[in-house]
């Protein structure tokens, strides 16, 4: 089984900065994208950004030019800086993978994490 954790959440105030991390354990032969989504209080939840492994990215409108998505491959983790932060940022944000497990049976696997809370304060 393929597990993520999320880490980095927490309160901040407008204007400020967070960086979120996001790794993928357990049996892993490769993972082919990975992804960050939040969700608010009686909203949907959204995807944010989203990169493949060859490291194309895909932002939401709402966080162009404010938030980038990375990844290192290597570690199977993936990160999202957050600048500029806004009231509107906050939410619990989902880490999500598609990718392929190890040995033995190299099944597909698309997983989510348990999320971690982003609070900006007004």
């Amino acid at each position: 089984q393929v597990h993520l954790v999320e880490s980095g959440g927490g309160l901040v105030q407008t204007g400020g900065s967070l960086r979120l991390s996001c790794v993928a354990s357990g049996s892993i032969f490769s993972i082919n994208y990975m992804g960050w989504y939040r969700q608010a209080p009686g909203k949907q939840r959204e995807l944010v950004a989203g990169i493949t492994s060859g490291g194309r990215t895909n932002y939401a409108d709402s966080v162009k030019g404010r938030f980038t998505i990375s990844r290192d491959n290597a570690k199977n983790t993936v990160y999202l800086q957050m600048n500029s932060l806004k009231p509107e940022d906050t939410a619990v944000y989902y880490c999500n993978a598609a990718g392929s497990s190890g040995p033995p049976s190299y099944r597909s696997f698309e997983v989510w994490g348990q999320g971690t809370l982003v609070t900006v304060s007004s």
